[in-house]
């Protein structure tokens, strides 16, 4: 089995997701194996992980209680319905995850990613309003550089160009806020930058523009990751969430990487204190092992659909997969690794060196801004003329060449480690990183 996963004999097939994909299969980067905080490649090397797979191995790979929940769940019940028929441990996964939850987020809705969570969540923001009477609230407020994954709702309320303009116009009634990158106010800042947090205020020349009677929801990353480690500026969050009271929008806090101890806390909300109505989260509910998302609600909002005749379906949403019974058994054995081993927690015991760490490559070559939270991080670098995003993927090569991974986002690295990174596999990471730098043209 290994010799023919380690060679196959024709990669043409395979369309790859997000890739280059004649420059992949000119020379492939193949993972055969992984554990803690190492891939193994095909030739047998050994490569540190500096992005947690991608966003979601929080707990560091191949851990035993998850592998063994798996295997048990797979030989007892593989699959159940999720459409008018349960299995228990749905219901105790939703009830564990409800009890680490920021307070007064009661209920879960199951999807299988990031993006089945963004599209439930704006889908059950529409039909909110709509239950509650006020129909003409339609419109959805993104904001630029925000990513929402790749689904239509998520690509419409995102602001990557990249991930949109291929698609047409997309769905109507969409504006966006601006983004918080102010490298000339903000630049090299360790933590949580002064400056930026009056563009909050962008919301009401928003709700001016359209009214805020036709708003139904706002959706913000509390940080913005994939666009490459954008951190709101100090009381930003907590205009955005004033504004919308102020005018009955629900806020919506896309959580898919922030989720599950990136920050050092549970969740962003925790860290910043600003609680949304709809929480966003997927990757790190199963430390990205099983496809999961999970959407948190209020119970003002779920309870707003609980009228009418029991016999009917209260909000006609949902997929195949939803609560899959392997991946709820894979998500419960997660929690109790995260809580065994306090990595929901981690983030302040080593967000210092980390952040030091990070710091430390002020100076070196094509660096012109380093950004950081919690176990996250951005160095970004001067572009190549008339060559946007080459230098950093180019990065992204020699970084896996030296064993190293790191993620690469427009000419930016990010790096986000399993929670169970140590001091010593941090100075590891970073002295590839710098050796790197000094490497790329």
């Amino acid at each position: 089995m290994l010799n023919r996963v380690n060679a196959p004999n024709d990669l043409s097939a395979f369309w790859m997701p997000f890739t280059s994909n004649r420059q992949f299969k000119q020379s492939p980067r193949m993972l055969v194996a992984a554990k803690d905080m190492y891939y193994t490649t095909a030739d047998g090397r050994q490569v540190l992980d500096g992005t947690a797979g991608l966003w979601c191995v929080n707990a560091g790979h191949c851990r035993p209680k998850i592998t063994e929940a798996i295997q048990h769940q797979a030989a007892e019940l593989d699959y159940a319905p999720a459409f008018q028929m349960g299995h228990p441990i749905a219901f105790e996964f939703a009830n564990r995850l409800v009890d680490m939850a920021p307070d007064g987020l009661d209920h879960v809705f199951f999807t299988n990613s990031g993006s089945e969570s963004v599209e439930t969540a704006l889908k059950i923001a529409l039909a909110y309003q709509r239950v509650k009477g006020q129909g003409s609230r339609t419109r959805l407020i993104g904001r630029e550089r925000g990513y929402h994954g790749v689904n239509f709702g998520g690509i419409s309320v995102g602001g990557i160009v990249g991930n949109r303009k291929m698609f047409g116009t997309l769905l109507t009634g969409v504006d966006h806020l601006p983004h918080t990158h102010l490298p000339a106010k903000n630049g090299f800042t360790k933590g949580v930058p002064e400056h930026g947090a009056e563009l909050a205020d962008e919301l009401e020349r928003i709700v001016t523009l359209h009214d805020a009677s036709t708003i139904a929801a706002v959706i913000v990353e509390p940080v913005s990751g994939s666009t490459g480690v954008l951190i709101p500026p100090k009381t930003y969050l907590e205009k955005l969430r004033a504004i919308c009271d102020k005018h009955g929008i629900l806020l919506i806090f896309d959580e898919v990487i922030t989720g599950f101890g990136r920050l050092g806390t549970p969740f962003a909300v925790d860290y910043f204190g600003v609680k949304p109505d709809i929480m966003i989260t997927a990757k790190g509910v199963t430390n990205g092992v099983i496809p999961m998302g999970a959407v948190f609600v209020t119970s003002e909002i779920h309870d707003a659909f609980m009228s009418g005749p029991e016999h009917l379906i209260e909000f006609a949403h949902g997929y195949t997969y939803s609560g899959n019974p392997i991946a709820c058994a894979a998500g419960l054995a997660t929690l109790e690794t995260y809580k065994e081993e306090g990595l929901l927690e981690r983030g302040p015991e080593l967000a210092p060196y980390w952040e030091e760490a990070l710091h430390s490559l002020k100076g070196e070559p094509h660096v012109i801004d380093i950004r950081n939270i919690g176990l996250v991080g951005a160095i970004e670098l001067e572009p190549i003329a008339g060559e946007p995003t080459k230098r950093a993927f180019s990065a992204f090569i020699k970084a896996f060449e030296r064993g190293a991974l790191i993620r690469t986002t427009g000419d930016i690295i990010a790096l986000s480690p399993p929670l169970i990174i140590s001091k010593v596999q941090i100075d590891e990471l970073i002295d590839h990183v710098c050796a790197v730098l000094r490497a790329v043209d």
